[in-house]
C-alpha cells in the first residue's frame, strides 16, 4: 500500500523572526525543509514525498532539495489548508498520506515509521502525541481564567499526522476547514483519530529560542558522532 508525505511549506514562519520563510531557514548547513525531507525519507516507510512551496520558488526548492525520483515539488497556496489540497491533488492513487511540517525539521525517522505502522495496522488516522506537562488555563477576551481542563487528558499534537488518503480528502471536501490541525478536519466527520507516543525530538521551530534549541541538539549530536568515531 502506497504512502506520500505532504510536507506543506508555503507559509512565512513570522515568529522566527528571520527574513525568509521559516522552511528555508538555514539549520546545521542545510535548510529545514531539506532536514524534513531528509527524515522522511530515512524513515523507510515513504514511497514518495510532496513538497508543497510558494509558486515563485518551485524551481528554487527542487536546486535546494535535489533531483530525485522519490520527491515531487509543486506550488501552494495563501493559506496552508490550500497548500495540503495542492499535495493532494499530487497524491495520486496513495492509500495513505502523511501531513508533516517542515518546522519539525528534527523529527526521528522512527517516529514517521510508527505512524505509518498504525496505519497499516488498519487505522484511519494516526497522529503522534505527549503529555503535557505544564498546568493548562482557558480564558475569556479580557484574560480572565474561565477554567483549568484536566492535564491527564491533554496532549500535545506533532507530526507527522498520518492518515487514510481517502478520509483526508473527504475531510477537506467537507467544506470548513478552519482547523490549527488536519486530525481535527477529521474528526469532524465523526473518524477516530488514534494517538501514538510521540517524541521531544519533533518539537515545532516556531520562535528564535526554539532555533537556539535545534542548532545546539544538532552541535552536540554531531561532537558524538565524533567521537564515536575516534573511539572516545
Amino acid at each position: 500500500m502506497a504512502v506520500v508525505a505532504l510536507v506543506p511549506a508555503a507559509g512565512r514562519g513570522v515568529r522566527l523572526g528571520e527574513k525568509l520563510p521559516k522552511a528555508f531557514v538555514e539549520l546545521g548547513g542545510c535548510t529545514m525543509l531539506a532536514r524534513a525531507v531528509d527524515g522522511l525519507r530515512k524513515s523507510g516507510a515513504i514511497d514518495r514525498v510532496v513538497v508543497i512551496v510558494p509558486p515563485e520558488l518551485v524551481e528554487s526548492v527542487v536546486a535546494d532539495l535535489g533531483r530525485a525520483a522519490d520527491v515531487d515539488v509543486v506550488g501552494g497556496g495563501a493559506e496552508r489548508t490550500d497548500s495540503v489540497r495542492a499535495g493532494l491533488s499530487a497524491a495520486g492513487d496513495a492509500d495513505f498520506v502523511l501531513v508533516h511540517d517542515a518546522a519539525r525539521a528534527l523529527t526521528p525517522p522512527a517516529l514517521i515509521a510508527r505512524v505509518v505502522d498504525a496505519l497499516r495496522a488498519g487505522s484511519s488516522a494516526v497522529i503522534p502525541v505527549l503529555p503535557v506537562t505544564d498546568t493548562i488555563k482557558s480564558v475569556d477576551v479580557l484574560g480572565a481564567v474561565t477554567g483549568t481542563p484536566l492535564r491527564s487528558e491533554l496532549r500535545a499534537v506533532q507530526t507527522p499526522q498520518g492518515f487514510s488518503t481517502d478520509v483526508l480528502r473527504s475531510a477537506y471536501d467537507a467544506g470548513d476547514v478552519a482547523a490549527t490541525d488536519d486530525a481535527a478536519l477529521v474528526e469532524r466527520l465523526g473518524v477516530s483519530v488514534q494517538t501514538i507516543p510521540g517524541d521531544a525530538l519533533a518539537f515545532k521551530i516556531t520562535t528564535p529560542l526554539d532555533l537556539v534549541l535545534a542548532r545546539a541538539l544538532l552541535i552536540s549530536e554531531t561532537e558524538l558522532s565524533a567521537d564515536s568515531q575516534d573511539g572516545k
